[in-house]
């Protein structure tokens, strides 16, 4: 059998974290010919470069550059950036992963091209068609050839949705193959100590989703929130770049700034940002991935929203979904900080191999599509 060769896809941060594993795995593993396509989702150095270093990603083997813009303007400029692209390339597969812009666009383009599509983290449902991320998971999901999930409740939502259980691999949760791969390498950095900040003597927050940073009343309702916490304890606010903005756009700075100990900084680089919330007393956010990760790291998470897409890490792991209601969030709040920590346990198969698993699922179904045909061939 030829080379399979295969585009990887990222766009934005959680992509990353994602893609790091399962491409140093196709680089490990003989008969692939893995590429790295960046569509330029998340295009600030931060969240882009320095991610891209922390992992030990390559340099991109094609870089789009499609900048910020509206969601149907980003997904059309990642359509039109792509499709030259994948025909350049002509792959037998694309891989994407996750929920973002990037992931929808680019599978579209992968099939309209008739080339093969992998969506891994397939199956994830917050039941909310409101929130972007929801729509692009269904409508990635119905176009995939490969549907890789990470927890077994995903299997259910795809059967409901229609989906053949034979395109639908289990194979676990490949954020924390990166996680446990580099938190000892986390450990090393200096970000504690740099900020004055003491093993779990704060809390972290990360807020950025537009139902939470957009709506002043909300924002503003949340920045008390952080603030009334900030009266037991540090908290720490890595800001992302649109909840900066809002910050300032909706004049929250003041009320921000009479607590002295709500700190604002810059956005962290992915070790950086894993230390800290290897460190917290607790972490509040409203990042799907951060409900994962601090599932697998034991520390206490409060999930600023109405739902969640990765259920298990309510029913094993240590994740509360408390809405965006001050007096449910500050009384969370309350009982971690009073000792009623969650206990939580590692969900089945996030145990550091999934892009293993992956691979080898890969390499097995292509390798028997493809030898009756004698050579490359797109997904039937």
């Amino acid at each position: 059998m030829d080379d399979l060769k295969i585009v990887n896809v990222v766009g934005a941060r959680p992509n990353f974290m994602k893609i790091a594993p399962i491409f140093e795995e196709m680089k490990r593993t003989s008969g692939f010919d893995p590429y790295i396509v960046h569509t330029g989702q998340h295009y600030d150095p931060v969240m882009s470069d320095l991610f891209f270093n922390n992992l030990g990603l390559p340099e991109p083997d094609h870089y789009l550059g499609v900048g910020s813009g509206s969601h149907g303007e980003q997904t059309g400029k990642v359509m039109i950036g792509f499709d030259p692209t994948v025909r350049d390339l002509d792959p037998d597969l694309v891989l994407v992963v996750g929920d973002v812009n990037s992931t929808i666009a680019c599978g579209l383009v992968a099939v309209k091209l008739g080339v093969g599509l992998v969506h891994v983290e397939a199956g994830l449902r917050s039941f909310d068609r409101a929130m972007p991320e929801e729509v692009n998971r269904v409508l990635t999901d119905q176009i995939s050839d490969y549907l890789f999930t990470t927890e077994r409740s995903a299997l259910d939502n795809l059967v409901r949705e229609g989906i053949d259980p034979g395109r639908v691999h289990f194979v676990g949760n490949v954020m924390i193959d990166s996680l446990l791969h580099h938190r000892a390498k986390a450990a090393e950095q200096t970000v504690l100590a740099d900020l004055g900040l003491e093993r779990r003597g704060f809390a972290l927050a990360k807020l950025h989703r537009p139902a939470n940073v957009d709506d002043p009343a909300v924002f503003a309702d949340l920045i008390e929130v952080l603030g009334e916490i900030s009266r037991r304890l540090p908290v720490l606010f890595p800001m992302h770049p649109r909840s900066r903005a809002r910050l300032a756009e909706f004049g929250l700075e003041p009320r921000a700034a009479a607590f002295p100990d709500l700190r604002f900084c810059e956005p962290l680089g992915y070790l950086d940002f894993l230390q800290c919330m290897d460190n917290a007393a607790l972490v509040l956010t409203d990042s799907g991935g951060i409900q994962e990760e601090t599932t697998v790291l034991g520390v206490p998470c409060i999930t600023a929203r109405d739902n969640t897409e990765r259920p298990i890490t309510t029913t094993r792991g240590t994740n509360v979904v408390a809405g965006r209601d001050p007096v449910r969030l500050l009384a969370e709040a309350s009982k971690i900080l009073d000792g009623a920590v969650p206990a939580g346990e590692l969900p089945e198969l996030w145990d550091g191999h999934a892009a293993e698993r992956i691979v080898r699922v890969l390499v097995e179904h292509e390798r028997r599509r493809r030898e009756p045909a004698g050579g490359r061939g797109t997904l039937a």
